[in-house]
């Protein structure tokens, strides 16, 4: 889970394939200390929706190298290659690029680092397309086809994409994840955090939306009980939020989005969302001091009030997995232990932490860069587990050590016992959920290798749905246990 397969020089490639466009995933190092169940949770829908946009004459495949079914495929040997690059994989996809560029074929980076640092990539490849990929995927191959591929291509988040083709989800090996239905329904988010990568300069990203009635059709067309947003803010419009909610009520499906913790203030939109089939949310807490807040631009109801509003979506049936970023300004060598007390206090049923890592582009990155606090620009370590930067009130080792220490005490037995769901019949799911997801890191390179991961997860998921109908008939709310880690860093 460490590294990546090796590409081998000594392979014999044939004559091109036309009209054969191979989609790759690229491989990235899994922090041994986080749970490698998250990395195949959900497909990526990038790839997905390039290959929904790929004409019918072509003839797509789609390759993500995490699923560690060894070395990338080369037989038919594909004349296009389309390649997502992201910050922490940055060199493994330039690797790839290089090999499948040195025996003919035509490379074509896109992704949130094509977009932040296209010079970099454009070395690299025959083209680089910045911005939105689905609307210039068809261009690029028709370029191809012509024999004038242009080096750049550029498309803006601006144009409406309420009527782009639907992810080609065919292309998946269900049995590999625990849902292949990863969905997004909105654009865009009301928060501009200095750390976020929706704050690169360049990256104009206005709210957008497709119609609620689209969305509930993807996820019933799927055929899979459990669906996973991977939208930055699902709850950003709450009026829409509440329209989608009714469109996928008549499904009987359940699923999990990522929100931020204001949507709380509308209590009748907490019990819609429930009734959904909404059993899991993603909140980015970031921290528990509002000075960070502050300095991170961050929209949020004040941390003091968190516990209360956590309350809410329990009592709602909705679970909550937090995310948390440590090295703040404000952050002093006590931050790992207190955040870990209030996880443990408020039953949050699983969190996320990160290291504060400056993305390019960000303001984070620019006022770092100008304090002189950048220890280096080795993407590979920009990974949110490794200290990049000096921390104000703690060295780079204490940051790093108290990260794991986080991880070490949030996935002890006695931390998830302590973070029970308080109704006796919520525990066993949870129970079963939480250990799979914290405890069995030694078992999911092999449970990955042989295709397990749907086997593992579904009845879990099942169970968790068939439970929420019940209770739906019945006029309650869902029991809280189950399923929480799969709206992992959604």
């Amino acid at each position: 889970m460490r590294m990546p397969p090796r590409l081998r020089e000594d392979i014999f490639v044939g004559p091109r394939e036309p009209n054969y466009a191979l989609l790759i995933n690229p491989f990235y190092p899994k922090d041994p200390v986080a749970s490698f169940a998250k990395h195949v949770l959900t497909p990526t829908l990038a790839l997905t929706s390039l290959a929904g946009a790929t004409p019918p004459h072509w003839t797509v495949r789609y390759w993500d190298e995490n699923l560690l079914q060894g070395h990338p495929p080369y037989a038919p040997f594909p004349s296009v290659v389309g390649i997502t690059v992201h910050l922490t994989f940055a060199r493994r996809a330039y690797d790839l690029a290089r090999w499948y560029r040195r025996r003919g074929a035509k490379v074509v980076l896109g992704g949130l680092h094509v977009t932040s640092c296209p010079d970099e990539a454009a070395t690299h490849a025959d083209a680089v397309a910045i911005g939105e990929g689905v609307q210039l995927w068809p261009r690029i191959l028709r370029d191809i086809e012509a024999g004038r591929l242009a080096p750049r291509y550029e498309g803006s988040y601006r144009v409406p994409y309420r009527e782009d083709p639907l992810p080609l989800r065919s292309l998946l090996p269900r049995r590999m994840f625990l849902t292949t239905t990863s969905l997004i329904a909105t654009r865009g988010c009301h928060n501009r955090c200095a750390f976020c990568y929706l704050s690169t300069d360049g990256l104009q990203m206005p709210y957008l939306a497709k119609d609620p009635s689209r969305i509930a059709e993807e996820l019933r067309l799927d055929r899979q009980p459990y669906g996973v947003f991977t939208d930055n803010n699902l709850g950003s419009k709450p009026e829409y939020l509440r329209g989608l909610c009714r469109a996928l009520r008549p499904l009987g499906k359940i699923w999990s989005a990522a929100i931020t913790i204001d949507i709380c203030d509308h209590a009748s939109l907490i019990r819609d969302m429930a009734d959904s089939g909404c059993l899991g949310v993603f909140i980015g807490f970031e921290s528990l001091s509002g000075e960070n807040l502050d300095d991170a631009r961050k929209k949020s109801p004040r941390p003091d009030d968190y516990a209360r509003r956590v309350d809410i979506l329990h009592r709602h049936g909705i679970q909550v997995n937090g995310s948390f970023v440590f090295g703040f300004d404000h952050d002093r060598s006590d931050v790992f232990e207190r955040t870990v007390r209030w996880i443990e206090k408020t039953r949050l049923e699983s969190a996320t932490f990160h290291i504060l890592t400056p993305y390019p582009g960000t303001p984070l990155f620019r006022q770092l860069d100008q304090e002189n606090r950048l220890l280096h620009k080795d993407w590979d370590l920009y990974d949110t587990a490794h200290a990049v930067f000096s921390p104000r009130h703690m060295s780079p080792v204490e940051l790093e050590e108290g990260y794991t220490w986080a991880y070490d005490r949030l996935f002890s037995l006695a931390s998830i016992w302590r973070r029970r769901p308080e109704h006796v019949l919520g525990v066993p799911p949870y129970l079963i959920g939480s250990l799979l997801y914290k405890k069995c890191n030694r078992i999911w390179p092999l449970v990955i290798r042989l295709g397990l991961t749907g086997f593992l997860w579904r009845p879990l998921i099942e169970a968790s749905r068939l439970r929420h109908l019940l209770v739906r008939r019945r006029g309650g709310s869902p029991l809280v246990g189950g399923i929480c880690e799969s709206c992992d860093g959604v």
